[in-house]
C-alpha cells in the first residue's frame, strides 16, 4: 500500500466520484478522504471517510489538511461552462479562489502532489477545429474556460515559483453513467442514453452535426491516475494537458445507439449552448501526453454505447 493520504474536494460531483473509488482501490478506503458541499454520494457511502469541507473557506480547509494529515489533493470542484453563464461572477470566483486557497495550502504543508482538472473549454473559435494542439492561439469565450486558463498559468506558476507539484488535464466532454452530470455544454452525450432507453427517444440541444472532442469515465480516471503517478522529471507540460480518445457529433451517437435500439429517434432544438460548442475545437491533438506520460484510450464510441446502454 502507498503511504499517501488524499483528500479529494468536489468528490460527490460527475468525475469525484469515480475517481475517489478508484483511488481508494489503490491506496486503500481509509487513505482516501472524499469531501463536498452536498450529501455524501450514495456510492460513495460506507467506502472510505467523508467530511464536509467548504472549498472557499480556506482557514476550514487548511484545519482538515492537517488533521487529516493529507499529502495530496484532488481538487475537482468547479462550476461548468452552461451553469456557468448564468452567473459568471460566481463561476469566475469559485473556480479561480478554490485553486489559490489549495495552491497556498500545498505550498505551506509541503503536500506532495496536487491535481486541478482544466478543459477543452480553454479553447476558443480563433483556436485551430481540428487536432487543436497542445500550444496554440487560446481565447475562450465562456467564463469557464476564461477560469480555467486562467488557472493552468497559476498552477505553472506555483509549480516554477514554489515547487508545488500540481498537475491538470484538460478534459473533453466526460460521459458517465454512474453519476449525474455537472452543468455542462456536453451533457447531451449522457442525457441521450437514458432518454434512448427510457423513451427511445431525445431532443438534442446541439445541432446534428456538431462534433466535439469526448471521453468515456473510465478513460478519464485512469488518465487521472496515470498522470498523478508518472514520474515528475516526465512531464513537459506544467499548465494542463490535452487529452484525447474520440469526437463524434449528436447524429452519430444517435447511429451508434440506433445499432442497438433501431427504433430510437432524436431530434434538434438547439438552445444556448450551441453558441459555446461552436467555439471549441472538433478534435484534439494530444501527442504530448501520450510521449510523456504513455497516455492511451480503450474506448470508442460504438464500445462506449455498449457499455452505456448495458449499465444505465
Amino acid at each position: 500500500m502507498k503511504k499517501e493520504k488524499i483528500l479529494v474536494i468536489g468528490a460527490c460531483g460527475q468525475i469525484g466520484v469515480e475517481l475517489t473509488l478508484a483511488l481508494r482501490k489503490i491506496y486503500g478506503g481509509s487513505n482516501v478522504v472524499a469531501s463536498d458541499l452536498r450529501e455524501e454520494n450514495d456510492l460513495l457511502k460506507g467506502t472510505g471517510p467523508y467530511v464536509s469541507i467548504d472549498v472557499m473557506n480556506k482557514e476550514m480547509l487548511h484545519v482538515q489538511v492537517i488533521r487529516q494529515n493529507i499529502t495530496q489533493v484532488y481538487l475537482l470542484a468547479a462550476i461548468l461552462s452552461a451553469t456557468g453563464e448564468k452567473n459568471p461572477p460566481l463561476a469566475w470566483h469559485l473556480n479561480t479562489q478554490s485553486l489559490l486557497n489549495v495552491l497556498d495550502i500545498a505550498k505551506e504543508e509541503k503536500l506532495s502532489k496536487v491535481y486541478w482538472p482544466s478543459s477543452i473549454a480553454v479553447f476558443g473559435p480563433t483556436s485551430p477545429k481540428e487536432n487543436c494542439p497542445q500550444q496554440t492561439i487560446i481565447e475562450p469565450t465562456t467564463v469557464y474556460g476564461i477560469s480555467k486558463y486562467a488557472g493552468e498559468f497559476w498552477c505553472n506558476y506555483f509549480y516554477h515559483r514554489y515547487g508545488v507539484d500540481v498537475r491538470s488535464i484538460r478534459y473533453p466532454g466526460l460521459i458517465s453513467y454512474k453519476s449525474a452530470p455537472g452543468g455542462g455544454t456536453t451533457d447531451y452525450a449522457i442525457e441521450i442514453y437514458h432518454e434512448a432507453k427510457e423513451k427511445k427517444k431525445y431532443t438534442s440541444f446541439l445541432e446534428a452535426d456538431t462534433k466535439l472532442p469526448m471521453m468515456y469515465m473510465p478513460d478519464a480516471i485512469r488518465a487521472t491516475i496515470e498522470l498523478m503517478e508518472a514520474p515528475a522529471d516526465k512531464l513537459t507540460v506544467r499548465t494542463s494537458y490535452n487529452l484525447a480518445a474520440m469526437s463524434f457529433s449528436p447524429k452519430e451517437i444517435a447511429g451508434s445507439i440506433q445499432k442497438s435500439i433501431p427504433e430510437f429517434q432524436i431530434t434538434y432544438k438547439p438552445d444556448y449552448r450551441q453558441q459555446i460548442a461552436n467555439s471549441w475545437p472538433q478534435s484534439i491533438d494530444d501527442a504530448q501526453a501520450r510521449v510523456d506520460w504513455g497516455w492511451k484510450h480503450e474506448y470508442d464510441l460504438d464500445k462506449m454505447t455498449q457499455d452505456m446502454l448495458q449499465n444505465i
